[in-house]
């Protein structure tokens, strides 16, 4: 199974990931899809991305986790990882206020 997040994507984008995955809400995407077309798509995504665009992949795979993602774009999370599984740190709540909105890259 592979799952697609997208915000604030082309409507192009959109529209090719309709033809093979099932959009469950808006810029959510789901479907069955070998290792190639996964990839094709995700490449899809990130050459029609703009700077604006957030887009998270995550499929199945026979990790500890069983799964594994690939994000892009502006975000104030971010993957880590720790001790050989994958977890995402936000930064504190306070970090926003320092910044001015804008997450401290260190």
């Amino acid at each position: 199974m592979v799952i697609f997040s997208l915000t604030n994507a082309p409507k192009r984008t959109r529209g090719l990931l309709s033809r093979y995955c099932l959009e469950i809400r808006p810029g959510l995407f789901v479907g069955r899809l070998d290792q190639r077309m996964r990839l094709k798509l995700w490449q899809a995504v990130l050459d029609d991305a703009t700077a604006r665009t957030s887009a998270v992949m995550a499929w199945s795979r026979p990790t500890a986790q069983g799964y594994a993602f690939r994000s892009h774009g502006p975000a104030t999370r971010r993957p880590v990882r720790y001790d050989g599984l994958w977890l995402v740190e936000q930064p504190p709540a306070d970090a926003g206020k320092k910044t001015k909105g804008k997450a401290d890259v260190s």
